[in-house]
């Protein structure tokens, strides 16, 4: 960042500073640390990297995160939360903020949320507690939350293997576009979601049984632009900001753009700032409205896509986004002009108060 303010050995200054003006020093560390204590808490990871682990929302680099907040604040670990004896010693030293992407654990064959389970030993966290997750995580239960909060979204409609027998059983008319109703990085999706014909519908929605072990979200094929809006919440005014971005995506061999599994793997899409004043206004407005809906806390995303007429659809929300290289970072670069480093104090500060 240009022009920023230089604090030098004034803690005090630094702990007030409320998480939407974001201003830090660049290229220093406090010689008075903060006196507050993080913990930066994990799960074990797989052998197979390539696992999708369904109860961590956001995957880590912790030890890039622990050198950023080690030169801000006094007390910064890294925790691997293994056992149900690890979750209690960790609310027992009842650090001032667990910074964490772990959704949920799974003990004894029951399932503990974290940040649930935080807020009863009264320990802050930096993201949305079970309620909003599960508002969100299923893509269905979310449009209808908008819909109930006036926010368009495309007409759609939930479906399984055998579920809709013919075409005529099809509640929306071709072409459509296919996806798990759960699950994010466009996992389940590529070429063959959007469906012309009931052969590769049904085709399709067997994939995603077999392969995502999940039923489908259909939903009326949309041609137009896509779009996404990072979202911080001051935890202190309760004001919002968004931070609107254009996904660009190439044809693919269908003459379609779609944003999928292995274009986000592989970083091929081109990611922009969004110029035109109208739309930005018509982003901001919108996701602002959805994270409301969802009772988003902290920080968040919300996608949205156009028809071929320039009209703004919801389509689905993360309110656990991606903090290394993805679309929340590049929201904040492009919107922000904060850098990787700025952006994780950014988060911690908010999860602070």
């Amino acid at each position: 960042m240009n022009n920023k303010n230089q604090l030098e050995n004034n803690t005090e200054l630094f702990e007030n500073i409320s998480p939407n003006i974001a201003i830090f020093p660049e290229n220093k560390t406090f010689t008075n640390l903060i006196n507050k204590s993080i913990e930066i808490v994990t799960v074990p990871k797989p052998e197979n990297t390539n696992i999708n682990q369904v109860n961590v929302g956001i995957v880590l680099e912790e030890k890039l995160i622990y050198k950023i907040l080690s030169k801000y604040y006094k007390e910064v670990l890294i925790t691997e939360i293994k056992t149900k004896k690890d979750l209690t010693k960790l609310a027992l030293r009842k650090p001032d903020l667990v910074f964490s992407g772990v959704k949920y654990f799974y003990f004894n064959s029951k399932k503990i949320w974290l940040n649930d389970y935080l807020e009863l030993n009264d320990i802050l966290y930096i993201a949305s507690n079970k309620s909003s997750l599960l508002k969100e995580s299923n893509k269905s239960r979310a449009k209808k939350i908008m819909q109930k909060s006036n926010i368009t979204t495309a007409e759609f409609f939930t479906t399984a293997p055998g579920e809709h027998k013919n075409k005529k059983s099809l509640p929306i008319l071709f072409p459509l576009f296919i996806k798990p109703i759960t699950g994010g990085d466009s996992r389940g999706i590529d070429k063959n979601s959007i469906v012309h014909n009931y052969l590769n519908y049904k085709k399709k929605v067997l994939e995603i049984k077999k392969n995502q072990h999940s039923r489908c979200l259909v939903e009326k094929y949309l041609s137009g632009k896509e779009y996404s809006v990072g979202i911080f919440k001051d935890n202190i005014t309760g004001s919002i900001e968004a931070m609107p971005i254009e996904i660009i995506v190439k044809k693919n061999i269908n003459g379609n753009h779609i944003l999928d599994f292995n274009i986000k793997k592989n970083d091929e899409e081109e990611v922009i700032a969004v110029l035109d004043i109208k739309i930005f206004n018509q982003l901001s407005i919108l996701a602002k409205k959805s994270f409301i809906a969802l009772k988003g806390k902290s920080f968040g995303r919300i996608d949205f896509k156009m028809d071929n007429l320039g009209n703004l659809y919801f389509m689905e929300a993360n309110l656990m986004p991606g903090i290394r290289k993805g679309y929340f970072y590049r929201s904040c670069l492009l919107n922000l002009n904060i850098n990787y480093e700025e952006m994780i104090l950014k988060i911690t500060a908010n999860g602070l108060h």
